[in-house]
C-alpha cells in the first residue's frame, strides 16, 4: 500500500469507518475521481463495501453529460454500483421567496446532500464520502475570516458531520498529492471550466489571493490554516456539552418551532457563553447557516437591553426566524411557520431546563 493510501486508511479509521456500505460522491472531478480510487484501494482492509453517487446538478449542459459517463465508466472499471440522480436547481429557487431564496450554489448543495442522502438510504448505508481536502480547508477558513466570524467560523470543516453521516477521509491531503496519485494511477477525470471563473470569491480567492500569500508571506500557508482549523474543532468539542448544558437550563423548548428563556438570565451569562447560546437557539430553529456576527450581536443586545429599553417588543434574524420579548420572556421563533400569535401558549410544550 502506497503512502497516501496509508494516510487515507488511517482517516477511515479514525473515523470509524469500517464493515458497512460507504456512498462515495463522484462529481467526476479530480478531487472526487481521487477520493473514490483510494477508497476502492483500502477498502477491503476494512470490510467496506463501496457505492457510487453522482448527482446531475443540470447546470453544465452537454458537459453534465460527460461527466456522467465518466463517472458511469470509472465504477464500472472498479466493479462498483452506480446511481445517479438528476436535480433541478432553478426549479428549487423559484419556489421560494426573494429574501429566502438561496444562491445557485446553496441550492446545489442543498439539493445535492439530499440527493445522496436517498441514495445512501437506498443502498442501505449510513454514510457518504466527500472529497474536501486540505486545500478545501484552508480556502474556507481564509474566506471566513476576510468575511467576519466567530472562533467556531474558524473551525472550518470538520473530518465528520455531527452525525457522523458526511465524512471527509481527505482533509489531511493537499490537492497536489490528489492529483500526484491520479497522474501516477493514469486516471481520468473531467475539468470544470466554472472552477476557473474569478466571478466566484471561493476561485478568486485559490487563484489569486492564496498564491500571493503563500508568496508574501508564508509558503506554507496551507498547512498553517489546516492548522489553525484543527485547534479551533478540538476546542469546540470540549465546549459543546458545556454549552449544550447551559442551553437547556436557559431555554424552554415550547414547541419545535419555538423556544422561551426567562429574561433575567442573560444579565448572568458571560459574554462567550451568552453569544455561544444565541448561535445555538438559532441553529435549533434551522437558522445558524446564514448568522453573521452582525446579527448576532444584534440579537444579544436585544436580549441584554430589558424590557423598557427602545427599540421595540421585536427583531429579525436571518429569515424566518424572530426574536420578541414578551411578558418578561424572550422568544425565539419561525414567523413563516406561526399560524397564530407568537406569544400564544402551547399544550405540546416540552420543558427542557
Amino acid at each position: 500500500m502506497e503512502p497516501t493510501e496509508q494516510r487515507v486508511l488511517a482517516a477511515l479509521d479514525a473515523l470509524g469507518v469500517a464493515r458497512e456500505t460507504l456512498v462515495v460522491a463522484v462529481s467526476g472531478g479530480l478531487d472526487s475521481t481521487a477520493l473514490l480510487h483510494l477508497l476502492a484501494a483500502v477498502a477491503t482492509e476494512r470490510d467496506i463495501g463501496l457505492v457510487v453517487g453522482h448527482v446531475d446538478h443540470g447546470l453544465r449542459g452537454a458537459e453534465s453529460e460527460g461527466d456522467r459517463k465518466c463517472v458511469e465508466a470509472q465504477a464500472a472499471s472498479l466493479g462498483l454500483a452506480c446511481e445517479v440522480v438528476r436535480i433541478d436547481v432553478d426549479a428549487a429557487r423559484r419556489d421560494q421567496r426573494n429574501r429566502t431564496r438561496p444562491s445557485v450554489q446553496e441550492a446545489a448543495r442543498q439539493l445535492r446532500y439530499r440527493a445522496l442522502d436517498d441514495i445512501a438510504a437506498r443502498a442501505g448505508s449510513r454514510r457518504i464520502a466527500t472529497a474536501h481536502h486540505l486545500d478545501d480547508q484552508a480556502e474556507t477558513v481564509l474566506l471566513r475570516l476576510l468575511r467576519g466570524t466567530s472562533p467556531d467560523g474558524l473551525a472550518g470543516i470538520p473530518e465528520a458531520s455531527r452525525d457522523g453521516r458526511i465524512v471527509r477521509p481527505l482533509l489531511s491531503l493537499r490537492r497536489a498529492e490528489l492529483e500526484a496519485y491520479a497522474r501516477a494511477g493514469a486516471l481520468r477525470w473531467r475539468e470544470d471550466a466554472s472552477n476557473q471563473d474569478t466571478h466566484y470569491a471561493r476561485n478568486r480567492l485559490r487563484l489569486e489571493a492564496l498564491p500571493a500569500l503563500e508568496q508574501a508571506f508564508n509558503p506554507n500557508l496551507v498547512s498553517a490554516l489546516g492548522r489553525l482549523a484543527e485547534s479551533q474543532r478540538r476546542d469546540r468539542e470540549w465546549l459543546e456539552p458545556l454549552v449544550e448544558r447551559a442551553f437547556e437550563q436557559t431555554f424552554r423548548v415550547v414547541e419545535e418551532n419555538r423556544l422561551e428563556s426567562v429574561e433575567t438570565a442573560w444579565q448572568e451569562h458571560p459574554e462567550g457563553l451568552a453569544r455561544r447560546l444565541v448561535a445555538r437557539a438559532i441553529q435549533h430553529l434551522g437558522g445558524g447557516r446564514n448568522l453573521d456576527r452582525r446579527q448576532l450581536d444584534r440579537a444579544l443586545d436585544f436580549l441584554r437591553a430589558g424590557p423598557g429599553a427602545p427599540g421595540g417588543r421585536e427583531i429579525e434574524l436571518p429569515s424566518p426566524l424572530r426574536l420578541r420579548r414578551e411578558q418578561g420572556r424572550l422568544v425565539f421563533y419561525l414567523a413563516a411557520s406561526q399560524g397564530r400569535d407568537p406569544g400564544a401558549s402551547s399544550a405540546r410544550g416540552k420543558t427542557t431546563g
